[in-house]
């Protein structure tokens, strides 16, 4: 039996990681696990999401807002921030100085066997046009996977569907409609999308968004 991927989000963009509406059964994770250091001592912990901003992770730990506090991910690298909120067993720590996005996705990368290699879950906001039969329709991309999309929109397909997404700079596989909760609905593709093709389309959303 192979270990379940991590559900640990990447987010792109120049957004801070706090929680928002998630992908059913995120809260059981598998996570990656991480070190919180709070006054010269390391807490284990585990991160939720992170971006370029900040972290959010897990940990029963309830310092005081402002608290001096870094952050040992597990590529290795540390990132310094101060708390910014706490509640309900998970607390977020922005970062003094902003970090490499593309940096830490290639270390996770690296970190994995060759074999096993598989693109961690991200968070985005961008457009995607499904095909559904032979009806059209518009949505957003909120998270993508190795192995699925999270989308948003009015007039989503319904559950069990099989739709084609396009998104623009990226080749992504025909799915099928697994779960949908208010405007959000959750696709599972049929072939996997790789890193290899992944990273270049992130890099043109992160250089979009910048100019």
């Amino acid at each position: 039996m192979t270990d379940a991927p991590s559900v640990t989000t990447v987010v792109i963009g120049d957004r801070l990681p706090w929680p928002d509406d998630s992908w059913p059964g995120d809260d059981k994770g598998p996570f990656d696990s991480g070190a919180l250091m709070l006054s010269g001592v390391n807490h284990r912990c585990s991160i939720r999401k992170i971006s370029a901003l900040g972290v959010t992770v897990t940990s029963g730990l309830t310092p005081a807002l402002g608290a001096a506090a870094s952050v040992e991910l597990p590529t290795g690298q540390r990132a310094s921030g101060k708390i910014a909120w706490t509640g309900r067993d998970k607390l977020g720590v922005r970062f003094d100085d902003s970090i490499d996005v593309i940096a830490l996705l290639n270390r996770k990368l690296v970190s994995q066997m060759r074999e096993r290699r598989t693109m961690p879950r991200l968070e985005v906001r961008c457009a995607v046009h499904l095909k559904c039969g032979g009806s059209f329709s518009i949505a957003t991309l909120r998270n993508i996977s190795a192995r699925g999309l999270q989308i948003e929109g009015d007039q989503l397909p319904a559950i069990g569907a099989y739709v084609s997404p396009f998104v623009e700079g990226l080749n992504v596989a025909s799915g099928e409609v697994l779960w949908k909760r208010g405007k959000l609905a959750g696709i599972e593709l049929i072939d996997e999308l790789s890193w290899t093709s992944i990273i270049p389309w992130v890099r043109g959303l992160m250089r979009g968004a910048a100019n």
